[in-house]
């Protein structure tokens, strides 16, 4: 019954979107809304078509800051988050400064960056980590917190160390966390690296973008938001197939 629902429910959602994709086309070919203010979904796909060619290095590019940020946030935060579980001081100096870089537009500190560091790969990677930190390292820090206490306390009275409860009690035990965190930041590490590219450089969708809006192509510029979509949920799939590998008892749960 429960597997019924689902579908039922999929199938509305699929339905539902096509609806707005119609919806779409039919206000920009009868409505008439000129197609350089609002371009219709088949215009839109007609051109990622034909530019698709000389997109291929900006998506390169891209991908690669994206990539490369993600894999440096990950390791910064399972650092920071392991040190902010097992030293408490670190954690109260640390985590408030966590929080207030939240409140900072990441559009504002990019411009410092190609200021410190140019227009090279370098300051994009910095954003990508600026954007995807903070959600791996919260995740991972609170899934620490919430680690079986019954658990560590039977480690406690077989004299475990504090590495064997980590090993086997509180890293598995976070995992869920740390994957939830990791599928959220996937997807900001496309739109961080974006956001560095639209204030200079040579290469990217960013930078794409930026040239497609001086020039009044909105098709172009929606056909590179696609781009960006897909490569988002592209990493958003990734992070919930390595959950599927390395998570295999939530995998049982599922089935039941």
């Amino acid at each position: 019954m429960k597997s019924y629902k689902k579908s039922i429910n999929r199938f509305i959602s699929i339905i539902f979107q096509f609806v707005l994709i119609f919806s779409w086309q039919l206000a920009v070919d009868k409505g008439g809304i000129p197609k350089y203010i609002l371009p219709s979904p088949s215009d839109i796909v007609s051109t990622l078509f034909r530019i698709m060619p000389d997109l291929k290095p900006h998506i390169y590019a891209t991908l690669y800051e994206a990539v490369i940020g993600f894999l440096f946030s990950i390791i910064l935060a399972i650092v920071l988050a392991v040190l902010m579980d097992s030293i408490k001081l670190i954690k109260s100096c640390i985590y408030p400064i966590l929080v207030i870089s939240q409140t900072i537009p990441t559009i504002a500190l990019a411009p410092i960056f190609i200021i410190w560091f140019g227009f090279g790969v370098l300051p994009k990677v910095i954003v990508v980590i600026m954007v995807c930190f903070f959600p791996i390292v919260i995740s991972l820090v609170d899934g620490l917190e919430e680690a079986d206490n019954d658990m560590l306390s039977l480690m406690d009275i077989m004299g475990a160390s504090r590495i064997q409860k980590f090993i086997f009690v509180k890293f598995p035990g976070c995992l869920g966390s740390f994957f939830s965190g990791l599928r959220i930041a996937a997807t900001y590490s496309i739109m961080g690296a974006v956001i560095g590219e639209w204030l200079g450089g040579d290469k990217g969708l960013g930078i794409f973008m930026v040239r497609a809006k001086n020039a009044y192509a909105l098709d172009k510029i929606f056909a590179a938001i696609i781009v960006i979509i897909i490569l988002s949920m592209a990493l958003f799939v990734f992070m919930y197939m390595l959950q599927y590998i390395f998570m295999p008892w939530q995998r049982k749960i599922r089935e039941r």
